[in-house]
């Protein structure tokens, strides 16, 4: 049926960034759906740390050795568990409001297969402890990809209120990023997105590369320069990945994305544009609740059809959706995420100042999960009814059976609560900061309390909206027998 595509690459990741004079806002936005096959979710508050001299850090899924550093930032970090262990899903606000999310890409000409060697799932870990801007969390980065190298081929997208910054990798010592300039906005699919490099930015203003970048390229065939000693040229996602990056899930989704955020269907592969006007919250969340093109056309044949079928920017591999709204207080930086698939859940808001994780929405204590998040026990994923996922669980794989039954409930409930939260939200901020100027610590624990009672509401709601669907169904079924027994 996709017979023009090179091959059927089901990675379906997305992020979007704005530029902070293209957000209403005025502050830089992020924005990221999460996809992976079987992962649950639970979330973690690590505090601020001190080291002794001599501590080093490994990571499973990587040789590197590592020394720590003396102190380390205090972070929220969003992790995905899934069966055998899942290396490059997790996502992190640091306390600085410094925040790194991932979109695993399509392989490079240089290899299909990830490599053992070096570093991989410790880098955005490493940046959300050590770096307190997203421009330090660039350079934190690059700096262990040149002492260890990396492992696959990855694009993280790292943020703070003014700057947002993309960092494409490639297996071992190869890198680019970019900043995406302040009235622009930018969206990923699953593909390398980077493109032309300024190589005369030595101040590193909009632009960091790897060394040997060109040169690499050159001496594997990859790129040849239309003038000797001339990179003007250079284009580096056609050099390191070329035409094999072309599967329908990237395509799809980068249509469906830029159509949403342009209003037209933009060429081929765009990666970045001058925004065409201001994008807050409200504009971000349909895009990443977009379900796939063929929806209208699979339902003409089965009234019961799920619009995950096929490659949405919200489909049946999203496992967590997440819009962080930066603000100029770290504390008060607003993560709006949802459990699983956005469609069915409201974006509820938790804040970066929060001192403990609400109950029920995180079963193991940091070190835990740290110890085993490449080796989970299989009992996490049998049904708990004391944690929060299996509710968000039940209600997703409840709409799965007959999506249009149950979508007017859920987009009541969704609608419903998000209009309260964007009343409450507002309030909850400066009675925040009424309360700090008084007593810090006692302004922490108000965020605390209220994000809290939130998760708590949501999680009900989840529970509460699942039972009125399968009441619904069984009202109908009743109607349904009596009617043929009349």
């Amino acid at each position: 049926m996709y017979k023009n595509y090179k091959n059927e690459n089901t990675d379906n990741c997305s992020t979007i960034i704005v530029g902070k004079n293209a957000s209403k806002t005025g502050r830089v936005i992020l924005a990221h759906g999460e996809d992976d096959i079987n992962c649950i979710v639970q979330i973690h508050k690590v505090p601020r740390m001190s080291h002794k001299e001599g501590e080093v850090l490994t990571f499973d899924d990587g040789t590197a050795v590592i020394p720590q550093v003396p102190e380390t930032w205090g972070y929220l970090w969003s992790e995905m568990r899934c069966p055998g262990g899942e290396a490059f899903a997790d996502g992190f606000v640091n306390e600085w409001g410094v925040a790194v999310v991932s979109d695993s890409c399509v392989s490079t000409k240089e290899s299909s297969e990830p490599h053992t060697e070096g570093i991989g799932y410790g880098l955005r870990r490493l940046i959300a402890e050590r770096a307190k801007s997203a421009r330090e969390g660039v350079e934190v980065a690059i700096g262990l990809i040149k002492q260890y190298g990396y492992r696959s081929t990855r694009s993280y997208h790292i943020a703070d209120k003014d700057e947002g910054w993309v960092l494409q990798l490639t297996v071992g010592n190869q890198y680019v990023a970019r900043r995406v300039e302040d009235d622009e906005i930018y969206y990923i699919p699953n593909w390398l997105t980077l493109h032309e490099v300024d190589f005369s930015d030595t101040e590193h203003n909009k632009f960091y590369w790897s060394e040997d970048l060109v040169g690499y390229a050159v001496r594997n065939g990859w790129y040849t320069p239309e003038n000797e000693g001339d990179y003007s040229d250079f284009d580096y996602a056609e050099a390191y990945q070329g035409e094999g990056s072309d599967v329908k899930s990237n395509h799809d989704r980068s249509d469906i994305a830029w159509s949403m955020i342009a209003g037209e269907k933009l060429p081929y592969r765009t990666t970045l544009i001058k925004a065409p006007r201001k994008y807050g919250v409200e504009d971000i969340k349909p895009i990443l609740r977009a379900h796939c093109i063929e929806y209208p056309e699979l339902l003409k044949e089965d009234p019961a059809a799920t619009p995950h079928m096929f490659y949405g920017v919200c489909r049946d591999t999203t496992v967590e959706s997440m819009i962080i709204e930066f603000q100029d207080d770290p504390d008060l930086t607003t993560i709006w995420r949802t459990v699983l698939r956005p469609c069915v859940s409201p974006y509820q808001p938790w804040f970066a100042g929060i001192t403990e994780i609400p109950e029920g929405y995180s079963w193991q204590s940091v070190s835990a999960a740290q110890r085993t998040h490449f080796d989970p026990d299989e009992n996490e994923f049998v049904c708990h009814n004391d944690r929060a996922y299996w509710a968000y669980h039940m209600l997703n794989m409840t709409m799965e059976m007959n999506f249009s039954f149950g979508y007017e409930i859920v987009k009541n409930e969704i609608e419903k609560q998000e209009a309260q939260w964007n009343v409450i939200v507002p309030e909850v901020r400066e009675t925040y900061k009424k309360i700090k100027s008084v007593d810090p610590e006692a302004a922490k624990v108000f965020l605390t309390d209220f994000v809290h009672s939130q998760a708590a509401r949501s999680w009900n709601i989840a529970r509460q909206t699942t039972l009125k669907i399968v009441d619904k169904k069984d009202r109908e079924n009743k109607i349904a027998w009596r009617e043929k027994l009349k």
